[in-house]
């Protein structure tokens, strides 16, 4: 397991990290995003889609509410995947995240914490911290 830790100041400062996520995050990629409501997790994978090629920043929204949102891109499949509403293993399986899986996907799941299964999958975790108005201690463990 290996962690690093990076803060950034500022939301473009934070895509722009996401930007350089990609080569960690090289498909198949189950990816756990720890963090408070308005941490940045959804500023993260603004980057990690553009980087991919999978969706510009700007298309790039928080899937609260429609549990899922598709990014296809030339270099990768990524799903963002937001389970904050998602309160028990049925409700999980009703999602059919194992069938996104693929050799070309990459997972970006946000509150899979929440599950013991997503946590002993992961591939990496990423858990972003509000440390002031703009500023997020970020930490990426690949596992």
């Amino acid at each position: 397991m290996t962690t690093r830790e990076i803060t950034t100041h500022s939301a473009e400062e934070t895509i722009a990290l996401g930007l350089t996520l990609a080569r960690l995050l090289a498909p198949p990629k189950l990816v756990l995003l720890r963090g408070d409501l308005g941490a940045g997790k959804t500023t993260l994978i603004k980057g990690i889609a553009a980087a991919f090629e999978a969706a510009p920043e700007e298309d790039v929204t928080s899937p609260t509410f429609t549990l899922v949102h598709e990014y296809r891109g030339p270099l990768a499949h990524l799903y963002h995947i937001d389970l904050y509403r998602v309160d028990t293993p049925r409700q999980l399986e009703t999602l059919g995240l194992d069938d996104l899986f693929a050799e070309d996907s990459i997972l970006l799941i946000e509150w899979g914490e929440k599950f013991p299964r997503l946590v002993r999958d992961r591939d990496v975790e990423i858990a972003l911290e509000r440390v002031g108005e703009n500023d997020r201690k970020i930490q990426i463990t690949s596992c």
